[in-house]
């Protein structure tokens, strides 16, 4: 029997919709710090396949989640890549900038297969043990994972990225093309580890104009599902092109996907008028309701659900779950749409 989120990609409405939430595996989860306490670094827990294993099937068990989404980091690239990466407490990812080409040129996607390794033994352990629920591998789109890699961390605004964009497209084009060529390779070997559907994360596209968005989002993401398709012809595939806007439509029917996240911001009963009517939506539950618990959750979730109504839906955030989530709010949440 298919599973009811493969069901959903498919482009049934299947109701009530499945459910799970983007960094369901994490810190608002005691079980989840009981084992990062043992881990030692962060990288060092996405790449010990047994912890990683715990960790992605922890709100499975927990919450009976119609996905266990892999544990791991849309980073892992560039550091596969041998960018360096460290996360720091309170301050997040930090990279050594990549501003020029001589550290494009410094990339080596040959290490990829050794570096990923471990990722890809947490997949094929996940799969066996996850059941019911769908396996969602992921990568982070090539702009966004550029992001991070040009400016050295998080920013606000990503002006070294848009710079760059703009003065040196050459350049900016060059290293995308790298991530594009090893993002197809990253998931098609999580695929073949075991990998039910691939999710492709651009948290930061909606920080680029609209010719940018269709050059360094939309683009790579087609040329993307389109040579995963290739190799894995009844892969699924969600995008989520994070503030994209109105350009939220034209990405879902360009880039041959077949779920697309929204965003908190963005009113469902509007952009499934936007999106083809054969693609599914996903989310968009702020993350901050969820936190609040009780009536706001309550009348957000009920929101949803009447705009999502008849139409093939995934029930999520519009963004990741935060560490102060109580455990608690997140069960009324499904139960809430367990009984709909």
């Amino acid at each position: 029997m298919t599973k009811r989120l493969q069901r959903v990609l498919a482009g049934e409405a299947v109701w009530p919709p499945p459910t799970w939430l983007m960094r369901q595996a994490g810190r608002y989860l005691p079980e989840y710090r009981a084992v990062r306490a043992h881990a030692g670094d962060f990288i060092s827990l996405c790449t010990t396949p047994e912890l990683a294993t715990e960790v992605t099937l922890q709100p499975v068990r927990r919450y009976g989640m119609d996905a266990a989404i892999l544990f791991s980091d849309i980073l892992v690239l560039p550091w596969a890549l041998g960018q360096g990466l460290a996360f720091r407490e309170g301050e997040g990812p930090v990279l050594p900038p990549i501003r020029d080409a001589a550290g494009v040129a410094a990339l080596d996607p040959a290490r990829l297969p050794g570096a990923i390794a471990p990722i890809l033994e947490t997949v094929r352990r996940v799969r066996a043990e996850v059941g019911e629920a769908t396996l969602i591998g992921f990568a982070g789109s090539p702009f966004t994972v550029a992001c991070y890699m040009i400016e050295g961390g998080g920013s606000k605004d990503f002006a070294h990225v848009r710079g760059m964009a703009y003065r040196d497209p050459a350049l900016f084009a060059r290293l995308l093309d790298l991530l594009t060529e090893a993002t197809v390779v990253y998931l098609a070997a999580q695929i073949e580890a075991g990998a039910e559907v691939v999710m492709l994360f651009d948290s930061w596209a909606g920080v680029l104009s609209p010719t940018l968005f269709r050059a360094h989002v939309t683009a790579p993401t087609r040329r993307i599902v389109a040579a995963l398709k290739a190799l894995h012809p009844d892969i699924q595939v969600i995008g989520f092109p994070r503030l994209a806007g109105m350009l939220v439509g034209e990405y879902a029917a360009e880039t041959g996907v077949q779920g697309v996240g929204i965003d908190t911001s963005a009113d469902l009963s509007l952009v499934r008028g936007l999106v083809p009517d054969g693609i599914a939506l996903q989310g968009n539950l702020d993350p901050m309701a969820l936190v609040a618990g009780g009536a706001a959750l309550e009348s957000e979730t009920r929101a949803i659900l009447a705009a999502a109504r008849g139409r093939p839906h995934v029930f999520n955030l519009g963004h990741g779950i935060v560490p102060q989530t109580p455990p608690e709010h997140v069960a009324a949440l499904l139960h809430m749409i367990r009984a709909a």
